[in-house]
Order: C-alpha cells, then sequence, then structure tokens
C-alpha cells in the first residue's frame, strides 16, 4: 500500500491572481504610507454579499495564518487564504483613474461565480462596485 502526498504549495502565482502594473505601483505606494510596522501584507478577501452574491477587497494585515497563499511583490506581500482563492483565480486586479475618482477594480471577478461582470446595482463594468 503506497500513500501519495498531495502537494501543496502556499505561493500565490500571477496566475492564481494577477495585478496590473498601475495596481502594484498604487498598492506599494500605499504601503510604504502605513506607519504602523507592525503591518506586513495586503490581504485581498473575499465577502458573502454585495453584486452577484460576492464581494471583493483589500485590506492591511499584520498577520499570516498557515492557510494563506503568499506572494512578495517590490515593496509588499500579497496574502489570499485557500478558500478566497478558489473565488479568486484567474482575477486581474488594476487601479483605476476616472473623473469620478480612482479605485481598485477587480475584473473577470465574477466569471467564477455565473455573474455578468457588471454590478446590476450601480452599473459599474468589470466586476468593481463603486
Amino acid at each position: 500500500f503506497n500513500m501519495v502526498q498531495a502537494d501543496y504549495s502556499n505561493n500565490l502565482a500571477e496566475t492564481d491572481l494577477a495585478l496590473t502594473a498601475a495596481a502594484r505601483e498604487k498598492m506599494s505606494e500605499l504601503f510604504n504610507q502605513i506607519e504602523d510596522d507592525e503591518m506586513k501584507a495586503i490581504r485581498v478577501f473575499v465577502s458573502g454579499g454585495g453584486c452577484g452574491g460576492m464581494g471583493y477587497g483589500m485590506t492591511f494585515t499584520d498577520s499570516r495564518s498557515e492557510y494563506d497563499c503568499v506572494r512578495s511583490e517590490e515593496g509588499f506581500d500579497v496574502y489570499v487564504d485557500a478558500v478566497a482563492l478558489n473565488f479568486l483565480r484567474g482575477v486581474d486586479i488594476d487601479y483605476v483613474e476616472k473623473p469620478t475618482g480612482a479605485s481598485f477594480v477587480f475584473n473577470n471577478a465574477f466569471a467564477m461565480t455565473g455573474g455578468s461582470g457588471t454590478c446590476g446595482a450601480c452599473g459599474a463594468a468589470g466586476g468593481g462596485c463603486a
């Protein structure tokens, strides 16, 4: 009887979650403005509710769990827990400046959940709600 051990990688690949150059630049800028030395990374997360049933967001974090997938960027790390990664695979995070304001946009965010890629409540394209 031969047991095969499954390989588990906690590396967050670009194919799992992509960041555009504009998003990387803005994340690095924001991370460098933090005055709290305890902050270790930017966490990308998924929450229930919102447009199409799922909400996507980011926050600064001071802790990493054993279930986090990690990618080191220049000047900051990105953490995504394994459960959230199931909903984020194939998503591109962009930073867009418009006359109405600037924001991070999660493109292709609804492909995995069967949504339309636009916000039904506000009409924002690309899966991002303003």
